[in-house]
């Protein structure tokens, strides 16, 4: 079994898909209006719009109420990421910040209210624990 992606269900596609592929420098395939992934060689971030919950079953999912999930990207420099994002990001929950288990972290959420992780391990143990993932 391999993991494949996450999805992110929105109202908003378009504006979702354009604040994803700031943050994660990629341009999204857009195989239908209603539905984008932005692909990246560890998982793709899928993007549909809140019509296409009705092909699973009414009520299956509800766009821009999450409050349990946490969408994580490892980057190579928190510090430099955390500059290049404060020019669009509105809503900032942590800023930098070296957390317990090693990882230096920033935390702040998309337009739709889901929170995304940028982390960086800066300690030895993290960095161990970390080698060879994505």
């Amino acid at each position: 079994m391999n993991f494949t992606s996450v999805r992110i269900i929105t109202d908003d596609v378009d504006r979702l898909v354009e604040f994803y592929e700031k943050v994660m420098g990629v341009s999204a395939e857009r195989p239908a209006p209603v539905f984008a992934e932005l692909v990246m060689p560890s998982c793709t971030l899928a993007i549909g719009h809140s019509q296409t919950t009705q092909l699973f079953g009414a009520d299956s999912a509800v766009a821009a109420n999450n409050r349990t999930v946490i969408i994580e990207f490892r980057v190579d420099d928190v510090e430099a990421e955390y500059v290049r994002l404060k020019a669009f990001v509105d809503n900032w929950v942590q800023e930098p910040t070296t957390m317990p288990w090693g990882n230096r972290s920033m935390l702040f959420r998309d337009p739709d209210g889901n929170l995304l992780n940028l982390f960086e391990p800066v300690t030895e143990d993290a960095i161990k624990r970390l080698s060879g993932r994505h």
